[in-house]
């Protein structure tokens, strides 16, 4: 069974390209104009991932994959026509697990969808981790804090359990775009960096002074257990 995209685009020729281009990838789309729509639309029939213009009418694109991230964890992808830093942080700061500019390859984004979708464990990943507060069960898709199940998107997971599978071991930015975005080539650290900042905020005491997820200056990340 193929993979169903949401696609929310307020351009009508864009969003025909779109949905053709991905159509050729294999992919089932749904569309829809605007973000209210979007969100009539994904509780009508959920997608495997959204795609999402920043530019929209009313709802913007921002606002549109925050209220998406509030009942769900499927992978999101902003589309915007700006490089601006901002925009991009923005958007992954609003739930997105990653961002594409226009003018983009079609085969690049469709790469990216793959990417998205295929998420293998790694092999030595223990089926339980535990440290400080925090219980992660890989197997389970589960994550506790203090006994309170903690709500992560599944990137944020995936992230969480590539990082515990290596306790006290640094991993690079390359590294974790590899493992768990499943790219490198075209991969950005900002999207490592935000998602690392918002699993703190879930799961560290402070997260200003974090004592799991630790920065290594010019290195990448580490887990101390």
């Amino acid at each position: 069974m193929s993979a169903r995209i949401l696609l929310v685009e307020d351009d009508e020729r864009i969003r025909a390209s779109l949905r053709l281009a991905l159509e050729d990838e294999g992919y089932e789309v749904d569309e829809a104009g605007s973000g209210e729509a979007a969100l009539e639309r994904f509780a009508e029939q959920p997608a495997d991932v959204v795609l999402i213009d920043v530019m929209l009418p009313g709802m913007d694109g921002f606002e549109c994959c925050r209220q998406i991230r509030r009942g769900s964890t499927v992978p999101v992808i902003m589309v915007t026509a700006r490089t601006d830093t901002h925009d991009v942080v923005a958007g992954l700061e609003a739930g997105a697990d990653d961002y594409v500019t226009k003018p983009f390859v079609t085969k690049e984004l469709a790469a990216r969808i793959r990417a998205l979708l295929r998420r293998a464990r790694p092999a030595d990943e223990p089926s339980l981790v535990q440290f400080g507060d925090i219980e992660l069960r890989p197997d389970e898709g589960i994550v506790r804090r203090a006994g309170q199940e903690v709500h992560c998107t599944r990137t944020e997971f995936r992230l969480l359990c590539e990082l515990a599978a290596n306790p006290g071991k640094v991993l690079s930015r390359e590294q974790l775009l590899d493992r768990v975005w499943g790219y490198d080539y075209f991969g950005d650290g900002r999207l490592v960096d935000v998602h690392v900042r918002r699993l703190r905020t879930k799961i560290e005491p402070d997260p200003a002074n974090p004592r799991h997820i630790l920065t290594v200056r010019g290195l990448g990340y580490k887990l101390a257990v």
